[in-house]
Parts: C-alpha cells; sequence; structure tokens
C-alpha cells in the first residue's frame, strides 16, 4: 500500500508502506466506498454540458485538479485545499485507508464512463426484435475489451511501467475505433434504437479517447520521449 497524499497520477511509494492487516468486512467496506467514487463521477460527468471542458470539470468536482496552473486557481479554493490538505495529514498520523488501483483518477473516469456505456447498451440489446442480434454481440464484446485494454493500462501506471501503459492505451484506443466504427455500420444506422444510442455514446467515447490521450502524453514525457508505434 502507498501514502494516499501522493502528488499526482503515478507517484508510488510501494517500497515504503507499512504492514496492513485488514479483514475481508474492511476490504469489503473499503471496495464499497470506491465504487460510490466511480458513481460520484458518472453523476457529476452526466450533469455537465456536453463539450470539451467536460471531463475536467468533472475533475474539478471529485477534487483531482492534478495539473491545474496555479495562478488560476481562486484564492479562497486555495485556502480550501489547505485546509483539507492539513486534515489528511493529522488523519495520516492515525489510521487512513490504503491507496490501490481503485483511487486512481483515470481507473475511476474509465470505468465510469465504460460502466454507463455498457449498462445503456445492455438496456438496449435485450430487444432482439428491434436490435440486429450480430450487432447487440459486437458491440458489447468491443466494449468489454476496451474496457478491459484500458484497466489494465491503468494498472501500468501504478506499478510504473510507462511504456506497457502507453501500448495498452494503444490498444483500448484500437477498440475504442472499432467501436466507433461499429456504431457507423448499415445494420446500426439503420436502427433506430442503436441510432439514439450512438448520440449517447459518441461524447463518452471521445471524452475516453481525450483523458487516455492526455495520460500517454504524461507517460511519454517521463519516459523521455515517444514510443514507437506498432
Amino acid at each position: 500500500m502507498t501514502n494516499p497524499d501522493s502528488d499526482g497520477l503515478f507517484d508510488n511509494d510501494w517500497d515504503d508502506c507499512g504492514e496492513l492487516s485488514w479483514t475481508e468486512a474492511d476490504w469489503q467496506k473499503y471496495l464499497a466506498s470506491q465504487e460510490t467514487a466511480v458513481r460520484e463521477y458518472i453523476k457529476h460527468y452526466d450533469q455537465l454540458p456536453a463539450s470539451m471542458q467536460r471531463i475536467d470539470e468533472a475533475a474539478r468536482l471529485m477534487g483531482w485538479e492534478l495539473a491545474e496552473d496555479p495562478a488560476a486557481v481562486d484564492p479562497e479554493t486555495t485556502r480550501e485545499i489547505e485546509e483539507v490538505d492539513e486534515m489528511e495529514e493529522d488523519v495520516f498520523e492515525g489510521d487512513w485507508d490504503p491507496y490501490t488501483l481503485h483511487r486512481n483518477p483515470v481507473y475511476i473516469s474509465t470505468r465510469a464512463l465504460y460502466l454507463s456505456l455498457l449498462a445503456h447498451w445492455e438496456r438496449v440489446a435485450v430487444q432482439p426484435g428491434r436490435v440486429p442480434p450480430a450487432l447487440g454481440i459486437t458491440l458489447q464484446a468491443l466494449l468489454y475489451r476496451g474496457n478491459e485494454q484500458a484497466l489494465q493500462a491503468v494498472q501500468a501506471l501504478e506499478m510504473g511501467d510507462y511504456t506497457l501503459a502507453v501500448l495498452l492505451f494503444k490498444k483500448a484506443l484500437r477498440e475504442l475505433n472499432l467501436t466507433l466504427t461499429r456504431l457507423n455500420e448499415p445494420d446500426a444506422t439503420a436502427t433506430p434504437l442503436a441510432v439514439r444510442y450512438r448520440e449517447y455514446a459518441m461524447p463518452r467515447l471521445f471524452d475516453l479517447r481525450e483523458i487516455w490521450l492526455r495520460v500517454m502524453n504524461e507517460c511519454r514525457q517521463s519516459h523521455g520521449g515517444p514510443t514507437p508505434l506498432e
């Protein structure tokens, strides 16, 4: 486990952690709290207007302002952040929650957006009389594969292997692009329910791509340069 007072997305001090003895009930409570964060993220996201700034505003509402320009921060906001930091320092001196993959902002945002995409499509695809079976199966498979590759990429980030993270994000982007392509194929554009789903999904898919591209850029900067394309 690591100190939860990490300075950024990729800072991990695995070697500095002490022994943590938790029961299954403790971990169950911890995981439930992280699922709450996923629901909180998508709630903020859905309440914001679709725009290029939506992922930034959702991150701000989650308290993730990791890369914000200090000059642009309101003094009152700065004071509140400092107060929270002081409170967290006091808590850290006693009991504290461990830092795991589930608390990574990229994990939370990716999981939240994909869960919303999957849940919405599952409600559509259970109507076989109105959705072609091939479309229902292939699109769901693409969503699952994209989600899996992205979450593996976040795990690589947590382990500090940025080259592997970039590779896995590339794989996730390939699945995402295939998802976009599938939503524009003739059987999808001829299916009213799929057309409505496409309108719902497109902003989320493009926001996922934006999140991953930003993280890949950070990985390359940390690694010292771009990785070769496949």
